[in-house]
């Protein structure tokens, strides 16, 4: 059977670059203003204008990707006699995954032949879009089915993904910190290290002061944490500040001698509740 890897778009990966390795991405949503998008890497609405509509203040609010979105774009490919690789968004961070556990289960009871796997990725943004990289890039030197999948379970424990943000006012509607903590904070130009865990949630590492503090630490932590460098190629996410990112990159090439690193935007549906001024940076280290 042919075998076909599938994501979502919190992947950040670059549109090109999915379409060049066939890479079908399920889209999820968002509203902003009360008009309803698809997440599709900027073409609905540029990336530049999202996240300048949130500067001003404005709401966006996400959406799930529901079964029957899973069952459509699982069945084409079932149809088709393909095998299914789907590599999806950590369902510590939203209800998705389960989603599209329940159309592999309803697609194979009607369909005995149908080859569907679904992987929790436990991950967020590139640090998923790592794992559908690597994938495609096995899945192009011949690798199996089956040799993919113990990969991906064997290393997305280990994907590390660093990031902070540069306003604290979108964790608060998140509900990760308090209106004291958000006011106080902001008071004394505090920037939240974050990273994310084992389970696949967002936690709060440390707090610093100051934003190229706060880029230099991302820096120093992959420096500490990132394994065999050189055979390592990095991946940068930001909501809207390509300057910072640049200089993130910088930092890192210049001081740890990785393959390359590659700067993606991040989209609207996480760039909903971090904001403006994410940066985020993942790879792979020995473990998280």
């Amino acid at each position: 059977m042919k075998l076909i890897i599938i994501t979502d778009s919190n992947c950040d990966l670059s549109s090109d670059y999915l379409k060049r390795n066939n890479v079908p991405v399920i889209p999820f949503h968002f509203s902003l203003n009360g008009k309803d998008y698809e997440d599709n890497f900027g073409r609905s609405i540029s990336y530049e204008r999202f996240y300048d509509e949130l500067r001003k203040g404005r709401m966006s609010t996400t959406a799930q990707i529901t079964p029957s979105v899973y069952e459509e774009y699982f069945r084409k490919y079932v149809s088709q006699g393909s095998s299914i690789l789907y590599i999806g968004f950590s369902a510590a961070l939203s209800e998705s995954f389960n989603h599209s556990l329940k159309a592999q289960k309803v697609l194979m009871a009607e369909n005995k032949a149908a080859d569907i796997t679904v992987i929790d990725s436990k991950c967020a943004s590139v640090g998923q879009g790592i794992l559908v990289y690597y994938a495609c890039e096995m899945k192009r030197r011949g690798k199996s089915k089956e040799e993919i999948i113990a990969w991906i379970e064997d290393t997305k424990l280990k994907i590390n993904m660093w990031f902070t943000v540069d306003s604290l006012d979108h964790l608060r509607r998140g509900g990760r910190l308090s209106a004291a903590s958000t006011a106080f904070g902001t008071m004394l130009n505090i920037k939240p290290i974050l990273l994310v865990d084992n389970e696949g949630k967002l936690v709060p590492n440390r707090k610093v002061r100051g934003r190229q503090k706060a880029i230099g630490v991302l820096s120093q932590e992959l420096r500490n944490r990132i394994a065999n460098p050189k055979e390592q190629i990095v991946f940068i996410s930001h909501g809207d500040c390509p300057k910072e990112a640049e200089h993130l990159k910088k930092l890192i090439m210049n001081n740890v001698d990785v393959k390359d690193v590659i700067i993606n935007y991040l989209g609207p549906v996480i760039g909903t509740h971090t904001g403006p001024g994410l940066l985020l940076v993942a790879f792979i280290g020995n473990n998280r």
